[in-house]
């Protein structure tokens, strides 16, 4: 059984940010598939409720209260400026290179020995660059979210084929 977390910051202020493309995957699997389905693909998805920086201390808590999950079993949903809008990448253990929240869930377990499914948020153009921090506290554009469906079930994809 997977237990997968997926990453963003609370409140309707950050509801559309490109840096909650965690929080909205498990939006997405709770909106298309049932309970019982869940259960079947072995996938038990979970939003964080705190800010990006104190992730650790939500993993940590989740962890705790579902005491037969292993670090084996962690899979983290989250936004990835090193990948292009529209693709992704699970890895363990690795990448990216800046992200708070994944910094503070390996501080806080004091490991790298997690899943990491790294969603690309990344769309900006050459010509009018965006500091990557403002970036990810920007919202998508409707034409941005169109892509949503299909990279989720791309995401769902792998994690159950």
């Amino acid at each position: 059984m997977k237990l997968l977390v997926g990453l963003g910051n609370p409140g309707i202020k950050y509801q559309n940010n490109r840096h909650n493309i965690g929080h909205h995957f498990v939006d997405y699997l709770l909106s298309k598939l049932t309970g019982d389905e869940l259960t079947g693909l072995n996938i038990k998805p979970v939003k964080s409720d705190v800010f990006m920086n104190l992730s650790g201390q939500f993993v940590q808590k989740i962890l705790k209260k579902h005491q037969n999950f292993s670090l084996n079993d962690l899979y983290i949903a989250h936004d990835d400026l090193d990948i292009p809008l529209g693709k992704f990448k699970i890895d363990k253990g690795t990448g990216p290179k800046l992200h708070n929240g994944i910094k503070s869930i390996e501080e806080t377990l004091k490991t790298k020995d997690f899943w990491r499914i790294r969603i690309g948020v990344d769309a900006r153009i050459s010509d009018s660059w965006i500091d990557g921090e403002k970036y990810v506290l920007s919202d998508f554009t409707q034409k941005e979210k169109i892509l949503f469906n299909k990279i989720f079930i791309d995401i769902l994809n792998k994690l159950t084929g």
